[in-house]
């Protein structure tokens, strides 16, 4: 797949990196990239499965991949970035699609700047941690280190240093596919997809762990800033029911509580579910009369 990497000063003198992806004369969608993950992740994922007219740019958010650390950020500061961009690309609406830890920062856009968006989606993204009962089904590691984004950040931060460590060394995914899902072991066991995970992990976090830590605690440890009951915009949303790093109870409570939210739960899937689907997400965002 064709790829422009790109970066941006923003106004606030930061470094905002993208990457572009597909036809520069298609339809516009922002890809948010999951945690920790990165803008390059997108055109690893094996067999290219965009489709020719769509144009896809992918930036990193701050702290990952080429993005500059942005202290103090809170979630509702993303939209002001992604609009920023979009107006040096001279983008004035278009659609935006999160996957995982991408979630929150795509229902950021689609509370702060629905007048942008031409279409919402989020894939296996978690919701508000303090919600009663949606932890439930989820892995202890993950339960753990949302607890210590609430009450213990300089703890999330080691943990991340250590996982950039790991990255460095191609240890990570190792280290990590001990937690998912049978199906996601399954997929792992592709050499190509290990390869991608390999790379996404290491590109995410080549600057260390402190942009990964900061948003597991803006997105786990701190309120959102936002009622999701005030999103008014329609949202796509996709579950897989075997995943056990966003349980099927944080989409459950997302679809319950987004007032125009199309939910699909995907029986048998899991974390990684995206990653041999995601042209068909992006169908249901600009389907092909667009």
């Amino acid at each position: 797949m064709t790829q422009k990497d790109k970066t941006l000063r923003l106004r606030d003198g930061r470094q905002l990196a993208y990457a572009e992806y597909g036809d520069p004369n298609g339809s516009p969608v922002m890809l948010f990239h999951g945690n920790p993950s990165s803008r390059l992740s997108w055109g690893l994922i094996p067999g290219s499965p965009f489709r020719p007219r769509l144009r896809l740019i992918a930036p990193d958010r701050p702290g990952f991949g080429r993005s500059d650390f942005q202290p103090g950020r809170q979630l509702l500061d993303w939209p002001d970035d992604v609009c920023e961009l979009a107006d040096v690309l001279g983008l004035n609406r278009f659609a935006v699609l999160g996957v995982s830890g991408g979630g929150p920062a795509t229902l950021a856009c689609a509370w702060k700047i629905p007048q942008r968006l031409t279409a919402v989606g989020v894939v296996s993204s978690p919701c508000p941690t303090d919600v009663p009962g949606v932890t439930e089904g989820m892995s202890r590691t993950n339960r753990m280190l949302f607890l210590l984004a609430k009450h213990a950040p300089a703890l999330v931060r080691l943990n991340m240093a250590f996982l950039a460590y790991l990255a460095r060394t191609d240890r990570l995914v190792e280290r990590l596919v001990y937690k998912m899902a049978d199906v996601d072991k399954a997929l792992v066991e592709r050499r190509e997809i290990r390869q991608y995970l390999a790379a996404g992990f290491a590109e995410a976090l080549r600057q260390g762990g402190a942009g990964s830590a900061h948003e597991l605690v803006i997105n786990h440890g701190r309120p959102w800033g936002f009622p999701l009951e005030d999103i008014k915009l329609r949202v796509h949303l996709w579950q897989g029911e075997e995943d056990p790093s966003v349980p099927l109870a944080m989409g459950r409570y997302l679809a319950e509580t987004i007032s125009n939210c199309e939910a699909t739960f995907i029986a048998g899937a899991g974390h990684l579910w995206i990653v041999d689907h995601v042209g068909e997400v992006l169908d249901a965002l600009v389907p092909a009369r667009e």
